[in-house]
Protein backbone atom coordinates (compact mmCIF):
# COMPACT_ATOMS: atom_id res chain seq x y z
CA UNK A 1 0.00 0.00 0.00
CA UNK A 2 1.35 3.50 -0.83
CA UNK A 3 -0.20 6.92 1.10
CA UNK A 4 -1.73 9.08 -1.08
CA UNK A 5 -0.92 12.64 -0.96
CA UNK A 6 -3.27 15.22 0.74
CA UNK A 7 -4.38 16.20 -3.03
CA UNK A 8 -5.12 12.60 -4.00
CA UNK A 9 -6.70 11.88 -0.97
CA UNK A 10 -9.26 14.82 -0.93
CA UNK A 11 -12.88 14.35 -1.57
CA UNK A 12 -13.76 15.28 -4.65
CA UNK A 13 -17.82 15.85 -3.80
CA UNK A 14 -18.03 19.01 -1.60
CA UNK A 15 -21.98 17.54 -1.06
CA UNK A 16 -23.42 13.68 -0.72
CA UNK A 17 -25.47 12.67 -3.42
CA UNK A 18 -28.64 10.38 -2.98
CA UNK A 19 -26.11 7.29 -2.95
CA UNK A 20 -23.23 8.98 -1.07
CA UNK A 21 -24.64 8.67 2.90
CA UNK A 22 -24.58 12.09 4.18
CA UNK A 23 -23.10 13.27 7.78
CA UNK A 24 -25.71 11.34 10.10
CA UNK A 25 -25.56 8.27 8.46
CA UNK A 26 -22.60 7.87 8.37
CA UNK A 27 -22.53 8.24 11.92
CA UNK A 28 -25.52 6.31 13.01
CA UNK A 29 -24.12 3.44 10.82
CA UNK A 30 -20.70 3.55 12.14
CA UNK A 31 -21.74 3.42 15.83
CA UNK A 32 -24.75 0.96 15.12
CA UNK A 33 -21.51 -0.86 13.20
CA UNK A 34 -19.27 -1.02 16.21
CA UNK A 35 -22.17 -1.94 18.53
CA UNK A 36 -23.22 -5.10 16.67
CA UNK A 37 -19.47 -6.14 15.13
CA UNK A 38 -18.58 -5.96 19.51
CA UNK A 39 -21.62 -8.31 20.28
CA UNK A 40 -21.22 -10.68 17.16
CA UNK A 41 -17.35 -11.03 18.55
CA UNK A 42 -18.05 -11.44 22.57
CA UNK A 43 -18.95 -14.79 22.71
CA UNK A 44 -16.26 -16.21 20.51
CA UNK A 45 -13.35 -13.84 22.20
CA UNK A 46 -10.11 -15.52 22.91
CA UNK A 47 -10.70 -18.88 20.70
CA UNK A 48 -8.86 -19.51 17.55
CA UNK A 49 -10.82 -20.29 14.26
CA UNK A 50 -10.76 -23.63 14.13
CA UNK A 51 -11.65 -23.68 17.90
CA UNK A 52 -14.85 -21.35 16.63
CA UNK A 53 -15.82 -23.65 14.05
CA UNK A 54 -15.70 -26.69 15.92
CA UNK A 55 -17.77 -25.13 18.67
CA UNK A 56 -20.23 -23.65 16.15
CA UNK A 57 -20.50 -26.32 13.50
CA UNK A 58 -18.75 -24.14 10.55
CA UNK A 59 -18.52 -20.23 11.14
CA UNK A 60 -19.82 -17.86 12.91
CA UNK A 61 -22.86 -16.07 10.48
CA UNK A 62 -25.33 -14.32 13.02
CA UNK A 63 -25.57 -13.37 16.39
CA UNK A 64 -24.57 -16.52 18.90
CA UNK A 65 -25.10 -17.85 22.40
CA UNK A 66 -22.20 -17.98 24.92
CA UNK A 67 -19.35 -20.40 24.52
CA UNK A 68 -20.36 -22.64 27.28
CA UNK A 69 -24.29 -22.42 27.14
CA UNK A 70 -26.35 -22.16 30.13
CA UNK A 71 -23.31 -22.32 32.20
CA UNK A 72 -21.81 -18.89 31.42
CA UNK A 73 -22.32 -17.48 34.98
CA UNK A 74 -20.21 -19.86 36.47
CA UNK A 75 -17.67 -21.38 33.70
CA UNK A 76 -14.14 -20.10 33.11
CA UNK A 77 -12.30 -17.62 31.86
CA UNK A 78 -15.87 -16.76 30.89
CA UNK A 79 -17.71 -16.31 34.02
CA UNK A 80 -19.55 -14.05 35.09
CA UNK A 81 -19.99 -12.57 31.99
CA UNK A 82 -22.81 -13.41 29.87
CA UNK A 83 -20.83 -13.28 26.74
CA UNK A 84 -23.18 -14.32 23.24
CA UNK A 85 -27.23 -13.76 22.99
CA UNK A 86 -26.61 -9.76 21.10
CA UNK A 87 -25.32 -8.67 24.66
CA UNK A 88 -22.12 -6.05 23.89
CA UNK A 89 -19.05 -5.78 26.05
CA UNK A 90 -16.72 -3.05 27.19
CA UNK A 91 -16.03 -1.49 23.75
CA UNK A 92 -19.63 -0.24 23.45
CA UNK A 93 -19.90 0.47 27.04
CA UNK A 94 -16.67 2.54 26.65
CA UNK A 95 -17.33 4.22 23.46
CA UNK A 96 -20.74 4.95 24.52
CA UNK A 97 -19.36 7.15 27.59
CA UNK A 98 -16.94 9.28 25.19
CA UNK A 99 -20.04 9.77 23.17
CA UNK A 100 -21.47 11.29 26.90
CA UNK A 101 -18.16 13.37 27.24
CA UNK A 102 -18.86 14.88 24.31
CA UNK A 103 -22.38 15.62 24.89
CA UNK A 104 -20.91 17.94 27.63
CA UNK A 105 -17.89 19.68 26.27
CA UNK A 106 -19.61 20.15 22.91
CA UNK A 107 -16.10 20.90 21.67
CA UNK A 108 -13.11 18.96 21.11
CA UNK A 109 -11.33 16.64 23.72
CA UNK A 110 -8.21 16.70 25.64
CA UNK A 111 -6.97 14.32 28.26
CA UNK A 112 -8.42 16.82 31.22
CA UNK A 113 -11.89 16.07 29.42
CA UNK A 114 -11.02 12.44 29.97
CA UNK A 115 -10.47 13.26 33.98
CA UNK A 116 -13.48 15.90 34.48
CA UNK A 117 -15.98 13.54 32.92
CA UNK A 118 -15.02 9.80 31.60
CA UNK A 119 -14.02 8.94 34.87
CA UNK A 120 -16.53 10.35 37.08
CA UNK A 121 -19.35 8.31 33.95
CA UNK A 122 -17.08 4.86 34.97
CA UNK A 123 -18.09 5.63 38.45
CA UNK A 124 -21.82 6.14 37.76
CA UNK A 125 -23.92 3.42 37.73
CA UNK A 126 -25.69 1.90 34.72
CA UNK A 127 -27.07 -1.14 32.59
CA UNK A 128 -24.51 -4.03 31.91
CA UNK A 129 -25.51 -5.95 29.65
CA UNK A 130 -22.66 -8.74 30.33
CA UNK A 131 -23.43 -8.82 34.12
CA UNK A 132 -27.47 -8.83 33.42
CA UNK A 133 -27.63 -6.45 36.21
CA UNK A 134 -26.98 -2.61 37.24
CA UNK A 135 -23.56 -1.75 38.43
CA UNK A 136 -20.61 0.72 37.73
CA UNK A 137 -18.88 0.23 34.73
CA UNK A 138 -15.93 0.49 36.90
CA UNK A 139 -17.08 -3.20 37.53
CA UNK A 140 -17.09 -4.27 34.16
CA UNK A 141 -13.93 -3.05 31.99
CA UNK A 142 -10.87 -4.68 31.91
CA UNK A 143 -7.77 -3.87 34.44
CA UNK A 144 -6.08 -1.53 31.54
CA UNK A 145 -9.27 0.66 31.45
CA UNK A 146 -9.56 0.70 35.47
CA UNK A 147 -6.30 2.29 35.50
CA UNK A 148 -7.83 5.42 34.30
CA UNK A 149 -9.82 5.61 37.26
CA UNK A 150 -7.08 4.53 39.33
CA UNK A 151 -4.50 7.20 38.20
CA UNK A 152 -7.00 9.85 37.76
CA UNK A 153 -9.74 9.33 40.16
CA UNK A 154 -7.56 7.40 43.26
CA UNK A 155 -3.93 8.94 42.17
CA UNK A 156 -4.45 12.48 40.95
CA UNK A 157 -1.82 12.00 38.11
CA UNK A 158 -1.07 14.81 35.24
CA UNK A 159 -3.57 13.66 32.84
CA UNK A 160 -1.32 13.77 29.52
CA UNK A 161 0.85 11.51 31.72
CA UNK A 162 -1.83 8.71 33.52
CA UNK A 163 -1.03 5.95 30.81
CA UNK A 164 2.57 5.66 31.38
CA UNK A 165 3.33 2.31 32.88
CA UNK A 166 -0.08 1.03 31.64
CA UNK A 167 -0.06 -2.10 30.19
CA UNK A 168 -0.38 -2.22 26.16
CA UNK A 169 -3.33 -3.24 24.32
CA UNK A 170 -6.07 -2.18 22.45
CA UNK A 171 -8.29 -0.48 25.18
CA UNK A 172 -7.78 2.65 24.33
CA UNK A 173 -8.40 1.95 20.73
CA UNK A 174 -11.43 -0.08 20.52
CA UNK A 175 -13.65 3.33 21.83
CA UNK A 176 -11.92 5.75 19.83
CA UNK A 177 -14.70 6.21 16.99
CA UNK A 178 -15.98 9.12 17.94
CA UNK A 179 -13.38 10.99 17.84
CA UNK A 180 -12.65 10.07 14.46
CA UNK A 181 -16.98 11.07 13.28
CA UNK A 182 -16.15 14.34 15.19
CA UNK A 183 -13.54 15.09 12.90
CA UNK A 184 -15.34 13.20 9.62
CA UNK A 185 -13.23 13.99 7.06
CA UNK A 186 -9.99 15.06 8.65
CA UNK A 187 -7.95 12.12 9.45
CA UNK A 188 -4.65 14.02 10.83
CA UNK A 189 -7.23 16.23 13.09
CA UNK A 190 -8.43 13.15 13.88
CA UNK A 191 -5.31 11.31 14.88
CA UNK A 192 -4.14 14.51 16.77
CA UNK A 193 -6.80 14.63 19.04
CA UNK A 194 -7.14 10.39 19.36
CA UNK A 195 -3.74 10.81 20.56
CA UNK A 196 -4.85 13.44 23.33
CA UNK A 197 -7.78 11.36 24.49
CA UNK A 198 -5.50 8.28 24.75
CA UNK A 199 -2.94 9.75 27.03
CA UNK A 200 -4.23 9.13 30.07
CA UNK A 201 -5.43 5.99 29.00
CA UNK A 202 -2.64 4.36 26.90
CA UNK A 203 1.11 4.66 25.77
CA UNK A 204 3.58 3.34 23.52
CA UNK A 205 1.71 1.63 20.20
CA UNK A 206 -1.52 0.68 22.10
CA UNK A 207 -1.97 4.95 22.04
CA UNK A 208 -0.64 4.94 18.55
CA UNK A 209 -3.53 2.76 17.32
CA UNK A 210 -6.18 4.95 19.22
CA UNK A 211 -4.64 7.63 16.97
CA UNK A 212 -4.62 5.73 13.64
CA UNK A 213 -7.69 3.95 14.37
CA UNK A 214 -10.03 7.67 14.76
CA UNK A 215 -7.80 8.69 11.49
CA UNK A 216 -9.04 5.47 9.73
CA UNK A 217 -12.59 6.30 10.81
CA UNK A 218 -12.70 10.01 9.96
CA UNK A 219 -10.79 9.21 6.18
CA UNK A 220 -13.77 6.66 6.05
CA UNK A 221 -16.10 9.37 6.06
CA UNK A 222 -15.23 11.14 3.20
CA UNK A 223 -17.70 10.93 0.09
CA UNK A 224 -16.30 8.63 -2.20
CA UNK A 225 -14.12 6.97 0.14
CA UNK A 226 -13.16 3.36 -0.03
CA UNK A 227 -11.34 0.78 1.59
CA UNK A 228 -8.24 1.06 0.08
CA UNK A 229 -8.27 5.28 0.98
CA UNK A 230 -8.98 4.38 4.37
CA UNK A 231 -6.04 1.89 4.33
CA UNK A 232 -4.14 4.63 2.55
CA UNK A 233 -5.01 7.81 5.25
CA UNK A 234 -4.09 5.37 8.19
CA UNK A 235 -0.73 4.74 6.69
CA UNK A 236 -0.01 8.06 5.58
CA UNK A 237 0.14 8.84 9.69
CA UNK A 238 1.22 5.53 11.57
CA UNK A 239 4.15 5.27 13.02
CA UNK A 240 6.76 2.54 13.78
CA UNK A 241 5.38 -1.07 14.30
CA UNK A 242 1.98 0.13 13.75
CA UNK A 243 2.66 1.09 10.20
CA UNK A 244 4.83 -1.57 9.83
CA UNK A 245 2.27 -4.02 10.98
CA UNK A 246 -0.76 -2.40 8.79
CA UNK A 247 1.42 -2.47 5.72
CA UNK A 248 2.41 -6.43 5.92
CA UNK A 249 -1.48 -7.20 6.47
CA UNK A 250 -3.30 -5.40 4.18
CA UNK A 251 -0.44 -5.90 1.79
CA UNK A 252 -1.70 -10.06 1.82
CA UNK A 253 -5.49 -8.71 2.47
CA UNK A 254 -5.85 -7.35 -0.72
CA UNK A 255 -5.20 -10.98 -2.53
CA UNK A 256 -8.02 -11.98 -0.80
CA UNK A 257 -11.69 -11.40 -1.32
CA UNK A 258 -12.92 -14.66 1.03
CA UNK A 259 -12.30 -13.91 4.68
CA UNK A 260 -12.23 -17.82 4.91
CA UNK A 261 -8.96 -17.91 2.94
CA UNK A 262 -7.50 -14.93 4.63
CA UNK A 263 -8.04 -15.79 7.93
CA UNK A 264 -4.61 -17.85 8.50
CA UNK A 265 -2.37 -15.35 6.60
CA UNK A 266 -3.43 -12.42 8.66
CA UNK A 267 -2.83 -14.16 11.35
CA UNK A 268 0.48 -14.80 9.94
CA UNK A 269 1.20 -11.43 8.27
CA UNK A 270 0.65 -9.42 12.40
CA UNK A 271 2.01 -12.59 14.20
CA UNK A 272 5.99 -10.81 14.34
CA UNK A 273 4.35 -7.59 15.49
CA UNK A 274 2.24 -8.87 18.09
CA UNK A 275 3.42 -9.16 21.43
CA UNK A 276 0.85 -11.63 23.07
CA UNK A 277 2.16 -14.74 21.10
CA UNK A 278 0.34 -17.46 19.69
CA UNK A 279 -2.00 -18.32 22.80
CA UNK A 280 -4.14 -15.27 23.62
CA UNK A 281 -5.14 -16.34 26.90
CA UNK A 282 -1.64 -17.45 27.51
CA UNK A 283 0.27 -14.08 26.74
CA UNK A 284 3.92 -14.34 26.40
CA UNK A 285 6.04 -12.19 28.79
CA UNK A 286 7.12 -9.87 26.76
CA UNK A 287 3.72 -9.00 25.97
CA UNK A 288 1.77 -5.93 26.13
CA UNK A 289 5.36 -4.00 27.00
CA UNK A 290 5.91 -0.73 25.33
CA UNK A 291 7.53 -1.11 21.76
CA UNK A 292 8.62 1.17 18.50
CA UNK A 293 8.51 -2.10 16.84
CA UNK A 294 5.62 -3.68 17.97
CA UNK A 295 1.88 -3.17 17.60
CA UNK A 296 -2.00 -4.28 19.18
CA UNK A 297 -3.07 -6.91 16.46
CA UNK A 298 -6.50 -5.89 16.66
CA UNK A 299 -6.29 -2.50 14.15
CA UNK A 300 -4.12 -3.91 11.30
CA UNK A 301 -6.39 -7.36 11.32
CA UNK A 302 -9.65 -5.29 11.16
CA UNK A 303 -8.16 -3.23 8.29
CA UNK A 304 -7.44 -6.31 6.80
CA UNK A 305 -10.70 -7.35 6.95
CA UNK A 306 -11.98 -4.40 5.77
CA UNK A 307 -10.10 -4.60 2.59
CA UNK A 308 -11.24 -8.54 2.43
CA UNK A 309 -14.74 -7.57 2.80
CA UNK A 310 -14.69 -4.81 -0.08
CA UNK A 311 -16.78 -2.32 2.14
CA UNK A 312 -19.57 -4.87 2.72
CA UNK A 313 -20.73 -5.01 6.67
CA UNK A 314 -21.38 -8.49 6.60
CA UNK A 315 -18.70 -9.66 4.74
CA UNK A 316 -15.89 -7.38 6.47
CA UNK A 317 -17.89 -8.04 10.35
CA UNK A 318 -18.27 -11.89 10.21
CA UNK A 319 -14.65 -11.96 9.13
CA UNK A 320 -13.17 -10.04 11.76
CA UNK A 321 -15.44 -12.29 14.25
CA UNK A 322 -14.24 -15.39 12.80
CA UNK A 323 -10.93 -14.40 12.58
CA UNK A 324 -11.30 -15.10 16.86
CA UNK A 325 -8.56 -13.93 19.49
CA UNK A 326 -9.65 -10.93 20.41
CA UNK A 327 -12.31 -10.51 17.86
CA UNK A 328 -15.31 -8.56 19.65
CA UNK A 329 -12.41 -5.48 19.40
CA UNK A 330 -11.85 -6.56 15.73
CA UNK A 331 -15.17 -6.36 14.77
CA UNK A 332 -15.74 -3.62 16.68
CA UNK A 333 -13.28 -1.45 14.61
CA UNK A 334 -13.79 -2.52 11.34
CA UNK A 335 -17.26 -2.57 12.01
CA UNK A 336 -17.18 1.40 12.49
CA UNK A 337 -14.99 1.89 9.49
CA UNK A 338 -17.26 0.19 7.28
CA UNK A 339 -20.07 1.56 9.12
CA UNK A 340 -18.83 5.60 8.39
CA UNK A 341 -18.03 4.11 4.67
CA UNK A 342 -21.83 4.11 4.61
CA UNK A 343 -22.64 0.20 4.17
CA UNK A 344 -25.88 -0.45 5.96
CA UNK A 345 -25.86 -2.47 9.52
CA UNK A 346 -28.07 -5.51 8.78
CA UNK A 347 -31.49 -4.05 10.89
CA UNK A 348 -31.90 -7.43 12.06
CA UNK A 349 -28.76 -7.92 13.62
CA UNK A 350 -29.03 -4.01 15.16
CA UNK A 351 -32.75 -4.53 16.49
CA UNK A 352 -31.53 -8.62 18.59
CA UNK A 353 -28.27 -6.24 19.73
CA UNK A 354 -30.55 -3.19 21.28
CA UNK A 355 -33.27 -5.38 22.37
CA UNK A 356 -30.85 -7.90 24.43
CA UNK A 357 -28.22 -5.82 25.57
CA UNK A 358 -31.32 -2.61 26.68
CA UNK A 359 -29.44 -0.20 24.70
CA UNK A 360 -30.81 2.59 22.44
CA UNK A 361 -28.34 2.46 19.87
CA UNK A 362 -29.28 5.41 17.46
CA UNK A 363 -29.97 8.14 20.64
CA UNK A 364 -25.80 8.47 21.12
CA UNK A 365 -25.49 8.64 17.13
CA UNK A 366 -27.84 11.33 16.91
CA UNK A 367 -26.16 13.44 20.08
CA UNK A 368 -22.78 12.83 18.43
CA UNK A 369 -24.13 14.19 15.34
CA UNK A 370 -25.44 17.25 16.88
CA UNK A 371 -22.18 17.80 19.08
CA UNK A 372 -19.99 17.09 15.37
CA UNK A 373 -21.76 20.28 13.60
CA UNK A 374 -21.21 22.70 16.51
CA UNK A 375 -17.69 21.46 16.91
CA UNK A 376 -17.18 21.95 12.91
CA UNK A 377 -19.14 25.73 13.59
CA UNK A 378 -16.40 26.42 16.26
CA UNK A 379 -13.53 25.04 14.08
CA UNK A 380 -14.59 27.73 11.47
CA UNK A 381 -14.89 30.06 13.12
CA UNK A 382 -11.34 29.58 14.56
CA UNK A 383 -9.87 29.11 11.19
CA UNK A 384 -11.23 32.18 10.02
CA UNK A 385 -10.22 34.58 13.26
CA UNK A 386 -6.88 32.35 12.42
CA UNK A 387 -6.67 33.69 8.96
CA UNK A 388 -7.75 37.32 9.62
CA UNK A 389 -4.68 37.53 12.51
CA UNK A 390 -2.20 35.84 10.28
CA UNK A 391 -3.32 37.95 6.81
CA UNK A 392 -2.66 40.76 9.29
CA UNK A 393 0.75 39.88 10.56
CA UNK A 394 2.17 38.67 7.68
CA UNK A 395 0.41 41.22 5.08
CA UNK A 396 -0.69 38.69 2.75
CA UNK A 397 -4.23 37.18 1.06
Amino acid sequence: MTPTTAMEAAPSAPHPSPTTPALDDRITRALVGAAVGDALGGPVEGWTPEQIAERHGGRVTGIVGPWYGEDWRTARPIAPYHKGDGHVTDDTLMTHALIRVYARVRDHLDAYAVADHLVPDLLSPRWIPELEAEALPLQRIFLAEKWIVARLHYGHIDPREAGAGNIVNCGAAMYMAPVGLVNAGDPRAAYAEALEVAAPHQSSYGREAAGVFAAAVAAACRPGATPEAVVDAALALAKDGTRSAIEAVCEVAARHEDFEAALAPLRAAVEPFDTVGPDYRAPSLGARRPSRLHAIEELPVALGMLLVGGGDYRRTVLGSVNYGRDCDSIATMSGAIVGALGDEVPADWAATVAEASRLDLHTPARTLTEVAREVFARDLERRRAHEETFTALAGTR
